[in-house]
């Protein structure tokens, strides 16, 4: 029970209560894990529309005119590709080659930026973020003051709109603005999310959190919007192959090797960027494949991947029996030799090695 009770609640605790939320600790946070069942949940996103609460979630804003210097240095990605309004998928990259957190970067306007991290990284990232700033940037940790609502799946611009006068249709993806939604001002309107389905994610101030929620779920009942919980969320970024920090990516894996050479920039110096480009120049050992079961089996996190002579060729990372497909899918370190989509695999599963093939990512398209 020390687990529960060390954990914090987030703001609308009681409103996942009362919904049927079932509670669980997760990243140092309480959340609610399903509210009906797992399946259920994820095909409402996919099909339809359903809100998630993701309030355990960090925001940092950046300020002053060496904002954009920290970032470049700390980051992967080049955020000085960054105009107003535009979003950018990164990491911080640690000084031996791993990562520190995978990471949003918000241009908010010049010389303003909030980087959003993960829930169980907010020490962490916050206190390796500062230890790099010698350039005099104003750094705040605003994560208490505000509360997040991703709303997804294909109904979700139509179950909004009525709560705004933004033109939901018109946001393209990894863009945001700030406006007024459900009575509040400057709210962010984020055209993101961790499913693939399409939606927006919703950046409210703690104090209008409650009230928020409810508009969103009276707007939204037109459209059979539904509460979601973690559990489909991690099913939903599975089938479109989406990195989880703690699983699939960590502390010791390179940027490279778990497919993100698209985020890790060398036009520019970054930490530890000098040896991450001789790993690109010189190829890695291992790298992050998405698989899928020819054969009936649930792969699961540490579960072994070997090759047909039954030697250990890899780990599995993330698993789970996919929703849409119906079948086994998973993603894992392999030895490079067997990287390529369509090459046999197996999955140690119960004891069994079960026929696997490596398909190209997403599992869902």
């Amino acid at each position: 029970m020390t687990e529960i009770s060390s954990a914090k609640q987030i703001p609308l605790h009681n409103v996942h209560v009362q919904a049927g939320g079932k509670m669980v600790p997760f990243a140092g946070y309480i959340m609610p894990v399903r509210y009906s069942s797992d399946i259920e949940e994820h095909n409402t996103v996919r099909n339809s529309v359903g809100i998630f609460d993701v309030s355990h979630m960090g925001e940092f804003m950046l300020k002053g005119p060496k904002a954009l210097d920290l970032i470049q240095y700390v980051t992967s990605n080049d955020a000085s590709k960054l105009a107003d309004g535009k979003i950018q998928y990164s990491c911080l990259p640690n000084d031996k080659g791993g990562i520190v957190d995978d990471l949003l970067v918000y241009r908010m306007q010049e010389n303003e930026y909030m980087l959003v991290v993960n829930a169980s990284n907010i020490e962490k990232d916050w206190n390796w973020i500062q230890q790099y700033n010698t350039f005099g940037v104003e750094m705040e940790n605003i994560s208490d003051q505000l509360c997040l609502f991703a709303v997804q799946g294909p109904k979700a611009a139509s179950a909004l709109q009525s709560l705004t006068s933004v033109d939901l249709s018109s946001l393209e993806y990894y863009t945001f603005t700030k406006g007024p939604f459900a009575d509040v001002k400057d709210v962010i309107i984020s055209a993101t999310g961790y499913t693939g389905a399409g939606g927006f994610e919703i950046y409210v101030p703690a104090n209008n959190a409650n009230y928020v929620w409810t508009q969103i779920m009276e707007a939204g009942s037109l459209y059979g919007i539904k509460p979601i919980g973690l559990g489909a969320r991690d099913t939903l970024r599975l089938e479109m192959g989406y990195c989880l920090y703690g699983n699939d990516i960590d502390d010791k894996t390179s940027p490279l090797e778990a497919g993100l050479g698209w985020i890790t920039k060398f036009s520019k110096n970054f930490i530890n960027s000098a040896n991450l480009k001789s790993q690109k120049e010189e190829g890695v050992s291992k790298k992050l494949i998405g698989f899928q079961m020819e054969e009936r089996g649930i792969p699961r996190a540490h579960y072994n991947l070997v090759n047909a002579s039954g030697e250990k060729i890899g780990e599995v990372t993330s698993g789970t029996q996919s929703p849409t497909l119906g079948i086994g899918i998973g993603m894992g370190y392999v030895q490079t030799a067997y990287t390529t989509p369509e090459t046999e695999i197996y999955v140690t599963i119960r004891d069994k090695n079960l026929k696997a093939k490596v398909v190209k990512l997403p599992f869902v398209k």
